[in-house]
């Protein structure tokens, strides 16, 4: 980026900053009134971007203060792409930081959900791993410790210490969740992914998030399944069920192969 390019891309977000030099308007009016329009327009697209892509955390603490708060991300870290659906990266961090929403400590968590949502959405499609394509893999139990998956590309695992996903639940169309009844110190682990055409979020059990978890870091089944056992045991969770955990993940779409190495 040229220095002069660099100057009127500073200017055009910060409000304290003078009108760019050189400008002029085809009408003799002022140009820096016209620029200040200007400015004005552009931060506010950016902010309907940002309003767009994280509806429930707009909902949650209304619209004034999202706008606000998102007008001062919108200036400290403008968009890298053209693409707008890409616009929300670092917002759960700007979040974090961003001292009047310190009291709501589940927010930052609920805008990485809603940018997986987002990422979900824009994903590319690809054919889902059925059960009946898994289960020579699957039959081969003495190597089966030793299978591996490869994640759907629309994949996202967001695990927090807040309930993200009923939170986002209680805010969609004919949804049965109350607000009321959410208790906001109860850990959620959110599955996000679009198999088809809708993107789907699901609640998964400690021990399922772990698993799935490990699986996309691409952990043999061996070590992922230790690790689910694990994070059952530490949480009032059941003991881990394997079976259960694959069919949800299965079910959801999760998955596009099955090797083994």
């Amino acid at each position: 980026m040229s220095a002069e390019a660099h100057d009127w891309a500073q200017a055009l977000l910060d409000p304290e900053a003078d009108c760019p030099p050189g400008l002029s308007a085809w009408n003799s009016s002022d140009p820096a009134t016209r620029f200040a329009v200007y400015r004005n327009n552009v931060v506010c697209s950016l902010v309907d971007g940002l309003a767009a892509g994280f509806p429930v955390v707009q909902a949650l603490v209304g619209e004034d203060f999202f706008r606000a708060m998102a007008a001062v991300f919108v200036r400290r870290a403008p968009p890298r792409s053209p693409v707008l659906a890409h616009y929300g990266e670092g917002f759960a961090e700007f979040i974090e930081t961003f001292g009047p929403a310190g009291g709501l400590r589940y927010l930052p968590d609920l805008a990485r959900l809603e940018l997986a949502w987002v990422r979900a959405f824009n994903a590319a499609d690809a054919p889902v791993l059925s059960a009946a394509d898994a289960a020579p893999a699957l039959a081969c139990a003495e190597r089966a410790g030793e299978l591996r998956l490869d994640c759907h590309p629309s994949w996202g695992l967001v695990r927090s210490a807040h309930p993200i996903v009923s939170l986002w639940q209680a805010h969609q169309p004919d949804s049965e969740v109350l607000l009321g009844s959410i208790d906001l110190d109860q850990a959620e682990a959110a599955l996000v992914l679009r198999p088809l055409l809708e993107v789907q979020i699901t609640s998964l059990t400690p021990g399922a998030a772990a698993l799935a978890e490990a699986l996309a870091q691409q952990r043999d089944l061996a070590t992922a399944v230790a690790a689910a056992v694990a994070a059952a045991a530490a949480s009032a969770e059941a003991p881990f069920d394997l079976v259960a955990a694959l069919s949800l993940l299965m079910a959801q779409g999760a998955w596009v192969a099955i090797r083994l190495p």
